[in-house]
């Protein structure tokens, strides 16, 4: 069974990973509205991601025990003045979720749930390859800069993205 607090927390983290994916799938929605196809295809299947994430936090509640609460999700931006700026609000986001992550990791170590520990270290190792992914975009982007070539050649290269759900996720 699931103690209050730790079912409370987790609750809060299913709402966070649904509004990643509501950010996400706006960022989508910027770079389908200045046809950067590629580029609204790697946030697509981020926003996927996301519900997997969403999805597998709901599960595990279930699973202990406990009860999910879904709250309202608040709005996110919906412009954006540069591919660059999107990335660098990507990577503050995924910088905000790795801190929620780990507070809740510190909770389950507080708690002595192990179980929820062990759930979450899949989310920590997660979010080092988010924040990697991310940053690697911010700093391809900012060594392009204005250029529109580059621009165009890594949309395409976005483009081949492809959602894969992860092996734990698929129940």
């Amino acid at each position: 069974m699931i103690s209050k607090k730790m079912e409370t927390a987790l609750n809060t983290q299913i709402n966070a990973e649904l509004y990643s994916a509501y950010l996400y799938l706006s960022m989508n929605s910027h770079f389908n509205s200045v046809n950067l196809q590629g580029f609204a295809n790697w946030m697509r299947v981020q926003a996927l991601e996301e519900m997997t994430h969403a999805d597998k936090l709901y599960k595990y509640v279930a699973d202990r025990g406990g009860r999910v609460v879904l709250d309202a999700i608040d709005k996110p931006p919906a412009n954006w003045g540069s591919p660059l700026a999107v990335f660098d609000d990507v990577y503050k986001h995924e910088l905000k979720v790795t801190s929620l992550i780990h507070a809740l990791v510190d909770l389950a170590i507080e708690e002595r749930d192990h179980a929820s520990n062990t759930m979450l270290q899949w989310f920590v190792n997660e979010q080092v390859e988010e924040e990697a992914n991310a940053d690697a975009l911010v700093q391809q982007l900012k060594l392009m800069g204005d250029n529109g070539y580059g621009i165009l050649m890594l949309d395409r290269e976005l483009a081949k993205r492809v959602f894969t759900p992860p092996v734990q996720a698929q129940e």
